[in-house]
């Protein structure tokens, strides 16, 4: 087995690159988190994230354990899961684009909380493109398929942890430069329109 860490190694390292530029790429959730980050702050943020974590290693579970197979075997529950999806993120571009400027906690605006996030995340047709695509790239552990699978599920759901809390930082630490009424609100709506082009653009891909 000793033999075998310098393969480990060096697979693991191919395994995480390839994960954060497809995972951390933009796409509907990561634009939402950097639109809510971006408008509500870190703080009220961070349930949103917990939504999108959860919702992300549940795709790459159902993806390692091949339920996402059994699901793109059946074309009406992927065009109901589609649909609701797109519904569901023309609705989260319009809470990112009217969401106040340069809020306070006490004013009452509300940011999308956890089930929401949870909802899109599992919902997210580039959840499942990406992380299939970056798990079946790589063996990281040759003749162990078991094992194969737990220590890239486990890498992958470190790189899901930091890419989401990264963006989520990222529209954060934006958010104290959109003070200005004008400049705040253009920011929100360019937030918003990121969000809808990223679904554009799954759908022409698809």
């Amino acid at each position: 087995m000793m033999d075998d860490w310098p393969h480990l190694a060096n697979a693991l390292l191919l395994l995480w690159i390839s994960a954060v530029a497809l995972m951390g790429s933009p796409g509907p959730a990561t634009l939402s988190l950097a639109g809510i980050g971006a408008s509500y702050g870190l703080r009220a943020g961070l349930p949103y994230l917990g939504g999108i974590i959860i919702g992300t290693t549940g795709v790459l579970f159902m993806v390692a354990s091949g339920v996402t197979a059994l699901i793109l075997a059946q074309p009406a529950l992927v065009t109901v899961l589609t649909t609701l999806a797109l519904v569901y993120i023309v609705y989260l571009a319009w809470k990112i684009a009217t969401a106040p400027v340069a809020r306070e906690v006490s004013d009452g605006a509300k940011a999308p909380a956890f089930v929401p996030g949870l909802l899109l995340a599992v919902a997210n047709p580039k959840a499942y493109a990406a992380i299939g695509a970056v798990y079946s790239s790589q063996t990281l552990v040759p003749g162990h398929v078991i094992a194969d699978s737990g220590v890239k599920v486990g890498a992958l759901a470190v790189v899901i942890l930091i890419v989401n809390t990264a963006w989520l930082s990222f529209g954060a630490s934006l958010s104290r430069l959109l003070r200005h009424p004008t400049i705040g609100r253009l920011a929100h709506w360019f937030f918003a329109v990121l969000l809808l082009a990223s679904v554009g653009m799954l759908l022409v891909i698809g």
